[in-house]
């Protein structure tokens, strides 16, 4: 029974949950004396969705009703659940009063409702926030309203809630009258014996808020931006379950040419997959955004998700995926997924039966919305409803499907190798009471031209004096000595601030000042200043940004006389700009610190406070400098070619490469150079019994020096087991093989990739190449690579041909040639 527009009570629609999913390897742990073969492995030709791809679903109307937006989307098992909204249908009843702005988790078999806006809803009168709290049983489609007595939680709505260690948490909101900021907690067990109890929060906790969302990863509850007052924020907080404590995640580390957070925005939407949070849609400044943004947990870092190619109407051509038939196949209603009722919720389940995946599928990105909703189910998200252009409510359901790759150790693998000292072959001396610091000419060279020329020019100095201290006769060297540290020395630098400049060449980051430490903030200092001689544009914006996020009333005058005298200006002019603020100026001058600065910076601020000087903007591009994958990239293209220092044999081949990048990749090789270095500084590459084709050992080395993983599929045969063999810190390449291999094998590569199965033994992929083969023939036979296979490969196309054709297309395939 349908309300009049309002928003309803349990409008169930198992929003086209499933489709096809990405399979990824599993994590491993690495035996590096393992030799498995490419035969053990074991692939999963389809049905696939590409990655980061957008699919708007078939409509759903029929199941769900009126569209929507403000209602609340909950994943159970494969199916979607939609209850509420504004200007949808409702049934009338036990089940909760229509109502839009609330929130719906699922605990168990169980979806519980909170709070919201009731009311004549079709007229927008008479609203009413509300505080019960309902359960909806899936396996029954029961409601029962839970009684609580005791201490409620005040009355609200867009507020935000979740489920943790059995128990429901609501935060903040609206109550009617103003934006709250306060949380709730209630055990979901057993409802005869549990209540409310608010939570002492502690720490840097959000303001007050409304029409945001919250979400858990890695053990915390993370909200961002929405509507605080006047004003919306594009902060990022985390809530410590354990000890109730908020933290303000810091953007300030994040550079400026590096992707930012996204803009301040209220309405959106945030899921949690894997390690990563993802924000859709919302208003941001009058605009409806729609780029879907991600967050690295472990890394704190921002991302916009770029779709992939066939996710956009009239995008660029992919690639024609090998299918066995000619033809792509339609969905049926019951490929579509088996629609079921159950009392007054409807579901459409998909975990029984998956699409076929068509060549060339109907997709397209998702409008910019706020007020929608999203719901994870397995590796994918779907987004339903939403208020569109012209306040226009939408119906349409959207699925984007997720990446699930290990995290690239790149930056961690070069800062452990920062930290352990192994390998080191230059030693800087530094500052007049020359303190020591090791570190790699690899690593070094690489990522400063500065300290490269230094480098270059200390080689030199120590090439003349052996030259000159040569003995008439050659004297013996023991095979198996190590060569003295490469000394250079840089008197304008001392040794902290040098190290933690180090620390940025080998890892991209620097630690971040401690609240409230000046000295941690001269530190930083000192690094910036050592960042300008060096000419390393990355770390000069990262200090600047530190210092400048770190001042406050306390150090502001420490920092602004430090960048005096180190001859800082924009540091300086920042201090400056900061004194005289009118909520700051007088709070500075009444300060004893203010007393005891120099008598021309006093005169200074007095003049800028008199006088400020006129706003200048620059229309001049801004340097952002290379990242470490830029300067590693570079490195391993030939800009290292002069610093080589071991030599890997491939099939006889030679390739000049660097100890200690391959050290800090891949224990194998930190084994290897650690205790029995090969006297001749060669070192012959297989992969078990089997030795990579070059192209792929090409694509092994892009992994090793920058993280890159992109390579033909052919390459992903060859190089699933180095993994295993190489001793890489994770599996993250191997997920990237498996699934290329799954995926992109088209009707263009197949006879490639047959040819590398044919060589690695991998019985499961040659079959699958076979089985493309026979069922596209007439496309296949006109490649030119064709000619180019082995006589026993021929042989085997002619034999799979001659099992899997009839008589009849045998004349027809003849008639045809």
């Amino acid at each position: 029974m349908s309300g009049p527009g309002g928003s309803g009570g349990p409008i169930g629609a198992g929003a086209l949950a499933g489709g096809a999913r990405s399979k990824v390897a599993p994590s491993v742990d690495f035996d590096h004396s393992c030799s498995d073969s490419v035969e053990y492995l074991t692939l999963n030709f389809g049905p696939f969705e590409t990655v980061h791809r957008w699919r708007r679903l078939p409509p759903c109307d029929e199941f769900v009703g009126a569209r929507r937006s403000k209602h609340t989307v909950v994943a159970y098992k494969d199916a979607i659940y939609v209850f509420g909204g504004d200007n949808g249908a409702f049934t009338t009843g036990t089940p909760p009063a229509p109502r839009y702005h609330h929130s719906a988790v699922v605990y168990g078999s169980s979806m519980f409702v909170f709070g919201g806006y009731t009311g004549d809803i079709y007229s927008n009168s008479n609203l009413k926030n509300k505080n019960d709290l309902f359960e909806y049983k899936f396996a029954t489609g029961q409601w029962t309203e839970w009684k609580i007595e005791g201490r409620l939680p005040v009355a609200r709505s867009a507020h935000g809630a979740t489920v943790y260690s059995d128990k429901l948490w609501i935060f903040a909101g609206y109550d009617g009258n103003a934006r709250l900021n306060d949380m709730w907690t209630i055990g979901l067990q057993d409802r005869e014996l549990t209540c409310w109890e608010e939570v002492a929060q502690s720490g840097e906790i959000p303001p007050s808020c409304c029409n945001f969302p919250v979400a858990v990863c890695r053990d915390k509850m993370f909200v961002f931006s929405g509507q605080s007052g006047a004003k919306i924020t594009n902060n990022l907080f985390q809530f410590e379950f354990k000890d109730k404590t908020w933290t303000r995640i810091p953007t300030e580390h994040l550079l400026r040419g590096s992707p930012p957070p996204p803009q301040r925005r209220y309405g959106h939407t945030m899921v949690a997959f894997d390690r990563h949070l993802y924000v859709f849609g919302g208003a941001a400044d009058n605009t409806l955004p729609n780029e879907l943004h991600c967050y690295d947990v472990d890394f704190q870092t921002w991302e916009v998700v770029q779709p992939s190619s066939d996710s956009e109407v009239g995008g660029a051509e992919v690639p024609e995926r090998a299918s066995t038939s000619e033809e792509a196949p339609t969905l049926t209603s019951e490929e579509r997924g088996s629609f079921k009722k159950s009392r007054d919720v409807f579901g459409l389940d998909f975990g029984t039966t998956l699409p076929k995946q068509p060549s060339q599928p109907a997709s397209e990105l998702p409008s910019g919305r706020l007020f929608h909703a999203a719901a994870v189910i397995s590796d994918a998200m779907y987004i339903f409803g939403g208020t569109v252009d012209n306040n226009i409510r939408s119906g349409e359901m959207y699925r984007f499907q997720f990446s699930c790759y290990p995290k690239c150790t790149l930056h961690e693998d070069y800062g452990r190798l920062w930290e352990s000292r192994q390998f080191c072959d230059v030693e800087f001396v530094l500052g007049e009471k020359e303190e020591c610091v090791q570190g790699h000419v690899a690593i070094v060279t690489a990522r400063s031209r500065w300290l490269r020329r230094k480098i270059m020019q200390a080689r030199e100095r120590l090439a003349q004096k052996l030259e000159e201290e040569a003995a008439p006769a050659p004297r013996e060297v023991p095979s198996g000595t190590r060569l003295p540290l490469l000394r250079v020395a840089i008197r304008e630098a001392e040794a902290r601030p040098f190290e933690v400049l180090m620390l940025f060449l080998y890892t991209d980051k620097i630690k971040y000042p401690r609240k409230g430490h000046v000295e941690d903030v001269l530190l930083i200092m000192d690094v910036y200043k050592l960042a300008l001689s060096f000419q390393l544009c990355r770390l000069e914006q990262l200090c600047r940004q530190y210092i400048e996020a770190s001042v406050d009333l306390q150090n502001v005058l420490v920092v602004c006389e430090s960048a005096a005298k180190l001859q800082l200006g924009q540091l300086k002019e920042h201090c400056l700009n900061f004194v005289v603020k009118e909520s700051h100026f007088n709070q500075v001058i009444m300060m004893k610190e203010f007393e005891r600065l120099s008598s021309p910076l006093i005169v200074e601020i007095v003049r800028r406070k008199q006088q400020p000087p006129p706003r200048t903007s620059s229309d001049q591009p801004m340097d952002i400098g290379t990242s470490l994958i830029q300067d590693m990239k570079a490195y391993l293209e030939g800009a290292g070619a002069e610093f080589c220092d071991i030599t890997l044999l491939l099939d006889g081949h030679p390739r000049p490469a660097h100890k200690a990048i391959l050290a800090a990749r891949s224990s194998y090789f930190e084994a290897m150079f650690r205790s029995f270095m090969p006297e001749d500084g060669q070192v012959n590459i297989s992969i078990g019994e089997m030795v990579p084709s070059r192209q792929a050992f090409e694509s092994m080395l892009r992994y090793i020096y920058y993280g890159e993983v992109n390579m033909p599929p052919e390459d992903s045969l060859y190089l699933f087991a180095a993994p295993y063999y190489y001793g890489f810190y994770n599996n993250r390449l191997q997920a990237y093989c498996k699934q290329n291999l799954e995926m992109n094998v088209t009707v263009q590569n197949v006879l490639q990739i047959l040819e590398a199965a044919d060589k690695t033994q991998a019985l499961d992929m040659k079959r699958h190449c076979l089985h493309i083969i026979v069922h596209q023939f007439t496309k296949v036979s006109k490649l030119p690579t064709l000619r180019s296979l082995s006589q026993q490969l021929l042989l085997d196309i002619i034999d799979s041909l001659a099992s899997h054709i009839s008589d009849k297309q045998c004349a027809e395939l003849g008639a045809d040639i």
